[in-house]
């Protein structure tokens, strides 16, 4: 039965069944707590990315696709690194359908000029360092090394008015002065240099654990070709920031909803500017953001969120308005620099 590697294209049929084996095996390896990207919200990253070079390859055996790749490079900003993911068809495990779609974007990433990739994967919640999980162990055989642990912990909504109206007169006793302003899709014009500048220090403010990242884009340009990319995917954003008297943007929280999974919401970022922190700002533009969400999509049942284990502060946050783990996310790297030998084929 011949092989081979294929760079999928987003308007192709064979895109379709690119999807159907990622979803699925995404679901296997996360039962209930699952969080695939939607096969349309895909599809428009890959077909018209915009400030970065997004690819999909399959490996095919057979007519099928089998196991598949994911590569996403910013052109903006981050020029050494490329995030990546790889999966494998149900079934297919052990016959190095995974390891040659890796190697090919491996050799995409130095052609592009990377020298870092950088993956997420996910194992069970009761399984503290992953040791349990032959996805992690594949990882590292391959010379990928985990810098940080995140949790997913959602929270069913809605969230009682009581307990939202507790949380925010709390707040609000800490931080008087400051305005909140709360919006359904893009960032207001009058804000969003402000808010690109503060939004664009998240990857850095948050903790890191091991892994080197630089400042994201500030340019406005590149924030809204985000927002009309988000657009384009049937995704649609609420988003809360906290203003100085000057107008100024301190503290910024965002979540994204979708048509293709109406019931669901995904908590995105939430960030104090460092020298505006011990205010209770984190909390209230969540409290916030989440009264809005809420109140414009009655709809949504479930809202999502990752923080890393090692993020005191955001966690209590979200403990207060409820939130539970149920799944590890081990955000992994690996240097291009260096090779290793061979593993063992899976």
């Amino acid at each position: 039965m011949s092989e081979a590697v294929v760079r999928v294209d987003p308007r192709d049929a064979l895109f379709d069944a690119w999807h159907a084996t990622y979803a699925e095996a995404v679901g296997r390896r996360d039962g209930p707590w699952a969080t695939p990207w939607q096969r349309e919200e895909m599809r428009v990253s890959v077909a018209d990315s915009v400030g970065a070079v997004t690819e999909v390859y399959a490996a095919t055996a057979g007519g099928r696709v089998v196991a598949t790749g994911w590569l996403r490079a910013s052109t903006v900003d981050n020029p050494t690194s490329a995030e990546v993911e790889v999966t494998t068809a149900v079934g297919e495990r052990g016959r190095g359908l995974a390891t040659a779609v890796l190697a090919r974007l491996e050799e995409r990433a130095r052609e592009l000029g990377r020298t870092t990739l950088i993956a997420e994967l996910s194992w069970p919640h009761d399984d503290p360092d992953g040791a349990a999980s032959p996805d992690l162990r594949w990882a590292r055989r391959r010379g990928f090394e985990v810098g940080l642990v995140d949790v997913q912990r959602r929270v069913g909504l809605p969230v009682a008015d009581a307990v939202l109206d507790a949380l925010a007169h709390e707040a609000a006793e800490h931080h008087r002065g400051y305005d909140l302003r709360s919006f359904t899709g893009p960032v207001p014009d009058e804000i969003v240099v402000g808010w690109a500048g503060l939004a664009a220090t998240l990857m850095t403010e948050a903790p890191t654990g091991d892994i080197a990242r630089e400042v994201e884009s500030a340019d406005v340009g590149v924030l809204r070709d985000r927002e009309a990319t988000v657009e384009r995917q049937g995704r649609s954003k609420v988003s809360t920031a906290a203003l100085t008297a000057d107008g100024e943007v301190v503290a910024c929280s965002d979540l994204a909803v979708t048509r293709h999974e109406p019931d669901r919401a995904y908590q995105w970022g939430t960030l104090v500017r460092r020298d505006h922190r011990g205010q209770r700002l984190g909390l209230a533009v969540k409290v916030a953001n989440l009264r809005l969400l809420q109140r414009e999509h009655p709809g949504v049942t479930t809202l999502v969120t990752y923080n890393a284990e090692v993020n005191g502060p955001m966690v209590a946050v979200n403990e207060r308005l409820g939130f539970r783990p149920v799944l590890r996310l081990g955000e992994l790297h690996k240097s291009l620099e260096t090779q290793r030998d061979p593993a063992t084929r899976e």
